[in-house]
């Protein structure tokens, strides 16, 4: 599923890299926050999460890097908006294959453990366990990319 595509039913994760221009809080008739979220480039994105649409709105007039899906609802076009942070630096992005590897095995953890929200806490050696032989390939993969 590439970018700009919309799913039905289980929503894939897009990422893309925007100038935040403005965020603007709308209230619903239900009494919800909505954060509107508004790129540079016209897009917009929408978020009930508190947590995100505050940090959305510190990173107004700055390039991000973010992270939504989009979905059909009642014939409505949604496009929610999921995480949100700073762009990687365009001339200091990590060139290290290890580094770039654990940080994308970290990212994954919520996928290679089994969900967002554990049922319990994963003992430090066990989640080691669990990312290595993740992490390796990954860095595998990028060495190999590079030959």
């Amino acid at each position: 599923m590439g970018v700009g595509s919309v799913s039905v039913g289980y929503a894939s994760c897009m990422e893309a890299d925007v100038v935040i221009r403005s965020v603007e809080r709308v209230r619903t008739r239900s009494g919800k926050v909505r954060y509107v979220v508004r790129a540079d480039d016209g897009r917009e994105f929408s978020t009930f999460r508190e947590r995100i649409g505050e940090e959305a709105e510190g990173y107004q007039g700055q390039r991000v890097h973010i992270e939504y899906h989009e979905e059909e609802r009642a014939g409505f076009h949604n496009v929610y908006l999921d995480r949100v942070r700073p762009a990687p630096d365009r001339e200091t992005a990590d060139t290290d294959p290890e580094e770039a590897a654990w940080r994308t095995a970290v990212e994954a953890t919520p996928w290679l453990v089994g969900s967002g929200e554990p049922e319990r806490e994963v003992p430090p050696e066990e989640l080691f366990e669990r990312l290595k032989p993740f992490k390796d390939r990954v860095s595998e993969d990028i060495r190999s990319d590079e030959q």
